[in-house]
Order: C-alpha cells, then sequence, then structure tokens
C-alpha cells in the first residue's frame, strides 16, 4: 500500500471566541471535534499517516483533548502519527522575527514546519474545517498515482461556494478559475462574500453561487516542500520588509504565484460535499446539529471510528 499523509493544520488553535478554543469544541455526541471526523474521513478513504502541525505552548492541551486518543485508535488500524511545530522564529537562514511581531507566518510557513517528517505525497487541511468523505477519496486516489517523474503535479478539492457559506456573516473565499480542462488557472481571494435567498452576493452584487472555491484542501507533493522553503526565504526578502508586523506566507497565493510562472499544474476535484466550519462563534449550533444529522442519515456511526476495517 503506497503511503499518503493527511497534514492538519492546528497551530493556529489559539483563536478564541466565548470561552474556549473553537478547533477543540465538541461538536459530535460523545465529544468528537471536527478534527476526529476529518482523521476518520481520511483513514477511510487510505491515507495511513496523519500529521498534526501545532504550535509547542498548546502540545499538552492538544495531546489531551485529542492526540493520545487518535494516536491510540491510528495505532490500532496501522496508521502513523506525526507532530510538528510550527514557530514564529523558526525563519530563513540569516533572519530575525521583526520586532512588534506576535503571530507566525500563515500557511506556507506551517506546512514547511511539517517537512522532516513529510516524505510521502500529503494533503492538507484546516484544523476547524469539517471537508465531507468525498474530497477526502478524491485527493487521496489522485495522490496514490504520484510519480517522481511528475513533481509539480498537484490537485485540490474544488468546493461549491453555496456550499461553503455561513449563515452568520461574510466569509473570505479563494473563487476558482479553471479551464475546459479541469485545472486550476487561478485564484481570487474574495472578502466579505455573504449567503443570499439567491445565492451569494459582495458589496450587495450577486455572484455565480455554483463557482468552485478553494477551501484550503490540497493535494501536493513531497518536491513541493522543497520548493515551499526556497518561496519562503524570498517571501521575507520581497514582502516582509514592506509589512513586517503582518505579512502572511499563504499556500493559496505561493500556488497561485507558481501557476502563473507556469510552475506547477493543479487539477480540480470537484467536490459536491458540504463544507462547515466555525467560523463565527454562531455557527457552533448549526455544527453541531449538521454532524447530528449526518448520524442520523447514516453517514457516520455514533461511535465514530468503529466502522473503520
Amino acid at each position: 500500500m503506497k503511503k499518503t499523509a493527511l497534514v492538519i493544520m492546528a497551530a493556529g488553535i489559539g483563536s478564541r471566541f466565548g470561552g474556549g478554543i473553537k478547533q477543540l469544541a465538541p461538536v459530535g455526541p460523545t465529544g468528537e471535534i471536527i478534527m476526529d471526523y476529518s482523521v476518520h474521513d481520511a483513514i477511510k478513504a487510505g491515507f495511513n499517516k496523519i500529521v498534526f502541525i501545532i504550535r509547542r505552548d498548546i502540545e499538552a492541551d492538544f495531546r489531551e483533548i485529542i492526540g493520545n486518543r487518535i494516536e491510540k485508535m491510528c495505532g490500532k488500524h496501522g496508521v502513523e502519527v506525526a507532530y510538528a511545530f510550527q514557530a514564529i522564529d523558526a525563519l530563513p537562514e540569516g533572519q530575525t522575527v521583526p520586532e512588534g511581531r506576535t503571530k507566525p507566518w500563515g500557511t506556507g510557513q506551517a506546512v514547511l514546519a511539517a517537512k522532516d517528517v513529510i516524505s510521502e505525497p500529503f494533503a492538507v487541511i484546516n484544523a476547524d474545517d469539517y471537508y465531507g468523505k468525498g474530497a477526502f477519496v478524491k485527493i487521496h486516489d489522485y495522490l496514490v498515482n504520484y510519480t517522481p517523474d511528475k513533481p509539480m503535479d498537484f490537485c485540490m478539492a474544488g468546493f461549491i461556494l453555496k456550499n461553503t457559506l455561513s449563515d452568520n456573516g461574510g466569509v473570505t473565499r479563494g473563487i476558482c478559475r479553471v479551464d475546459e480542462n479541469g485545472n486550476l488557472t487561478g485564484i481570487a481571494e474574495t472578502p466579505d462574500i455573504v449567503k443570499t435567498a439567491s445565492g451569494a452576493a459582495v458589496n450587495g452584487e450577486e455572484i455565480d453561487a455554483d463557482s468552485y472555491v478553494s477551501m484550503n484542501m490540497w493535494g501536493l507533493t513531497p518536491e513541493f516542500l522543497d520548493v515551499l522553503e526556497v518561496g519562503f526565504a524570498e517571501f521575507f526578502k520581497e514582502k516582509v520588509p514592506e509589512n513586517p508586523l503582518k505579512a502572511e506566507y499563504l499556500i493559496p497565493i505561493f500556488i497561485g504565484e507558481l501557476l502563473e510562472a507556469g510552475k506547477v499544474s493543479v487539477k480540480v476535484l470537484e467536490t459536491p460535499d458540504t463544507w462547515f466550519g466555525v467560523t463565527y462563534a454562531e455557527d457552533k449550533p448549526l455544527v453541531i446539529e449538521s454532524f447530528k444529522r449526518l448520524i442520523e442519515n447514516g453517514e457516520y456511526k455514533a461511535d465514530l471510528y468503529s466502522d473503520l476495517i
């Protein structure tokens, strides 16, 4: 069986709403968090390695709430678990943290933190997003056909915009341009998209609610990590001096730059699944209700991992 990894970006789980860390809030019937469902769906799809990217300061809490439990479950199913740690001072050689900078450098740096524990094709997801079963299957099936002679052939889950909107306010989505062969040609980060009776709108103007959007679910190759590392050094030279306190090294933007330069190809794998996550505190009851319905409809068992062979 070919090795494929799921990389979960969880270093940002210090973001808080109400009284708790949103990504660690229980949403399932027996205390499962959103990450539980992602891990379940990945293993069910055939992924056999899980990599958590976290921060050192949350390691104890993370292991207590999910890590130790996931490691025990994965051990029963022959699935490897690894950890990587994102840190604000993990920088290109010769660089230092700008005075006043308090946050790490974004999703690109997060994935780069896992460079030493990834040697296989891998999927990348956010910790606090539910992607649905179909997306994991499609990305896994793409990745198992990876060959080193095509190191820059990537894929992404193409969600339908109307399936990713919140009832509780505007959201930012990467609206994708896709050619007739299903290849990504560009991503336009579009803020403040709101759900409307007829679909979706930005600043009062209706937009195509059936557009593909990127929800930061990528299928990538181990060779990408070397390119990502070079790009991080360039980012520090070109972007950080302009905005030292807030500049972010983001995977969608970096891949967009590689696309524009003709250095990569990205196959968009359409998924009809409904994405949901805890963007706003008010989203949590809807997420809990969504998982309840999925269980009632037979998509998941109440004892989540009991259906893994």
